[in-house]
């Protein structure tokens, strides 16, 4: 397998025009799209209605619970409990400013990154975008799967968490160099 680091060129502008760049990478332009679609239609097919707030369904006992939780906050609850003028706003603004920097960085990076860490980028921009549409929709995001064990359980998600979560574990994986091919010479 070739090394993209060694054999893509450096710049964009090095006989790699940038139209040939995005038909070569239609997956990282599309991938963000799909999972904004499918986060907001699986928050849209969750019942909330049926499900009180704070309160779950069980689907697998000991393992899997529907539940209905909002997190005003970001990532993992943080700034859940803090209260702030413009919380909604000032969070909303930090998440698109982020957003929009590694939106803005991923093409150009595209010729001598691997494909693996495109999809990495894809999918977290993806999740990132999704949760961004319920804080600017609904002034919070929309949490639905209780993963647990036993009485351990793990903060509740949705997903566009599940991407990039997903998309963080590829580009680590893919920058360790899980997957490499290792050369034996003789």
């Amino acid at each position: 397998m070739a090394d993209p680091l060694t054999e893509a060129p450096a710049v964009v502008t090095d006989g790699i025009d940038a139209p040939t760049v995005l038909r070569s990478r239609r997956l990282e332009l599309w991938l963000p799209i799909l999972i904004v679609a499918f986060d907001q239609l699986t928050k849209a097919i969750h019942p909330q209605s049926t499900i009180p707030l704070y309160s779950s369904v069980t689907v697998i006992p000991g393992l899997l619970n529907l539940t209905h939780v909002l997190n005003p906050g970001a990532a993992f609850g943080i700034l859940n409990t803090a209260d702030f003028a413009f919380k909604t706003v000032v969070i909303a603004i930090v998440q698109t400013s982020a957003l929009i920097g590694v939106w803005g960085c991923t093409p150009r990076a595209w010729p001598i990154i691997s494909s693996w860490h495109a999809t990495a980028f894809a999918l977290i921009i993806g999740g990132a975008a999704g949760n961004l549409v319920d804080r600017i929709v609904a002034g919070s995001v929309v949490d639905f799967v209780d993963v647990y064990w036993r009485t351990h359980h793990f903060w509740a998600f949705n997903v566009a968490d599940s991407a990039i979560t997903i998309g963080v574990v590829v580009m680590i994986l893919d920058t360790l160099g899980a997957g490499a091919r290792v050369s034996k010479t003789d």
